[in-house]
């Protein structure tokens, strides 16, 4: 097994792994009470503006943020799965097939739950939207728990503490796997971009 340690994820990711997960319980804790609920609409807007972001840097970010790197679809993810309790389960230096799909959907419900809040908030639409972001919101906390007892198994079956390298950005591999740089600015551009939305969708 290769103990080398290299860089893996960028700070973008790292950052914005972060702040949606903060900003989505946050939103979560405050979801139902009155006094917390500008609290609430920003929390909820700056896992929004993370979402989008990461969309952009799906696109253009480094190896490992771009969605061409982990998104192989329900029967990849399947074949990982199926490879854990073998003697040579899959190992992937960026995301896994299983993890990829969570993304994918933890930011289409993020956007949804995000828009729907909004336009609760802004009471169109009556309790139709309401009740979007309340399943939106639901189906999303029910992945983000598939998905930690999936980073809890992964953690275990590769010997690799998954949540620490989503703070140090390294993990195990070659050093033909690691990235060229962290992106610090691009980094910066979030925190900004993250702020600027969750400023605007909570006036």
């Amino acid at each position: 097994m290769n103990a080398t340690k290299v860089r893996i994820w960028d700070l973008p990711v790292r950052l914005g792994h972060w702040l949606m997960a903060g900003g989505f319980a946050l939103a979560w804790l405050t979801g139902d009470s009155e006094e917390w609920r500008l609290v609430h609409v920003f929390a909820g807007g700056s896992v929004v503006g993370v979402a989008l972001f990461r969309l952009l840097w799906g696109l253009v970010g480094t190896r490992y943020a771009r969605f061409a790197d982990f998104v192989r679809g329900p029967a990849a993810a399947l074949s990982y799965l199926k490879s854990l309790p073998g003697a040579q389960p899959q190992h992937h230096a960026g995301h896994n097939p299983a993890g990829g799909l969570a993304i994918i959907l933890l930011l289409g419900l993020a956007l949804a739950g995000g828009a729907s809040g909004w336009l609760t908030y802004q009471e169109i639409g009556g309790e139709l939207f309401e009740e979007v972001h309340e399943a939106a919101v639901n189906t999303m906390l029910l992945v983000v728990l598939v998905h930690l007892a999936g980073v809890a198994v992964g953690s275990i079956v590769h010997r690799e503490n998954l949540p620490r390298a989503m703070v140090t950005g390294l993990k195990r591999g070659d050093a033909a796997d690691a990235i060229a740089g962290s992106r610090p600015i691009a980094a910066i551009v979030l925190l900004v971009w993250t702020a600027a939305v969750a400023w605007f969708l909570a006036r």
